[in-house]
């Protein structure tokens, strides 16, 4: 099984800085998309930011310019600085991965357990 543990969220002030950090572990083959989704409460999930095995990235166009994504490949890990934090981004952040877990195995999802970010005003 792959797992993805999460680090990083907690409460900052409006303007400032936030890093999380999120681990893959356990059976993994090959990882493909590595990245981070973000629900505030009454919204759907949406995606914050993308990163291919070879650092290809996407954004979301309400934090383009001001958060960056990155993965180190040797330890499985995807990063997300957060810069220019809005009270608009306060949110639980779901870490994401598409993995293999063998060889001839498909494509599966996986997902962290959420860490909460709050900025305050």
């Amino acid at each position: 099984q792959v797992q993805l543990v999460e680090s990083g969220g907690g409460l900052v002030q409006a303007g400032g800085s936030l890093n999380l950090s999120c681990a893959a572990s356990g059976s993994i083959f090959r990882v493909n998309y590595m990245g981070w989704f973000r629900q505030a409460p009454g919204k759907q999930r949406e995606l914050v930011a993308l990163i291919t095995s070879v650092g290809v990235t996407t954004y979301a166009d309400s934090v383009k310019g001001r958060f960056t994504v990155s993965r180190d490949n040797g330890k499985n890990t995807v990063y997300l600085q957060m810069n220019s934090l809005k009270a608009d981004d306060t949110a639980v952040y779901y870490c994401y991965a598409e993995a293999l877990r063998a060889w001839n195995d498909p494509p599966r999802n996986y997902w962290g357990q959420g860490t909460q970010v709050t900025v305050s005003s």
